[in-house]
């Protein structure tokens, strides 16, 4: 009788440890899984890429207002486009490279965001104030970088600050702008977070 319970004990046992083992390995492959659907969150290029895309479809949403629904630019319109599409260079350069040199162009890259919210809100808060803006900081990159000439279907400024001043689904333009800035700014500056975690992780 004694041996019967043993023998019923043990196998008892051997199915509870056939059981955690089995337990252990799916929350290994569980864990696994999570750790691979981390890895492609945080994947560096992919979200570069995404805020080149970002960057270029908001200056294609400019061309587009204003060719098809005839909502013309002004110099702060025509430098927030130039803003853009340098951000979205440098984020391909970023996504192309690697080490310091990724991190040097995300850098700049956020630094062109930040460059581009305060364009942005300056617009809507001073420039759009004033009949026409002559001399700004705006006009002076434009025409000493030779954009108008460059590129004139997308970098002449047509319109006046105040007459730039118009609404899209009863929000200003120059917020819309600040909106896509902002939401760059934070994909940029995550990225470099991400950079200096994987950077520290290797220490």
């Amino acid at each position: 009788m004694k041996a019967m319970l043993l023998t019923l004990a043990r196998a008892r046992l051997c199915r509870t440890r056939g059981l955690g083992d089995a337990l252990g390995r799916v929350r290994g492959d569980r864990a696994d899984r999570g750790a691979g659907v981390a890895r492609i969150r945080i994947r560096v290029p992919q979200v570069l890429v995404g805020a080149a895309i970002l960057a270029c479809g908001a200056v294609g949403a400019t061309l587009v207002s204003q060719y098809q629904f005839d909502m013309k630019p002004c110099v702060w319109c025509v430098l927030q486009r130039f803003i853009c599409l340098v951000l979205a260079v440098l984020a391909l350069v970023g996504a192309a490279l690697g080490g310091r040199a990724r991190r040097g162009a995300v850098w700049l890259a956020l630094l062109a965001a930040l460059g581009g919210v305060a364009s942005a809100l300056w617009q809507h808060f001073v420039a759009a104030q004033t009949e026409w803006c002559p001399h700004t900081l705006a006009e002076r990159i434009v025409t000493g970088l030779h954009l108008d000439r460059l590129a004139p279907d997308v970098f002449i400024a047509y319109a006046t600050c105040a007459d730039a001043a118009v609404n899209l689904l009863g929000v200003p333009y120059a917020i819309w702008s600040c909106a896509v800035f902002v939401t760059l700014a934070v994909l940029l500056a995550s990225t470099l977070w991400a950079l200096g975690r994987a950077a520290a992780s290797r220490r």
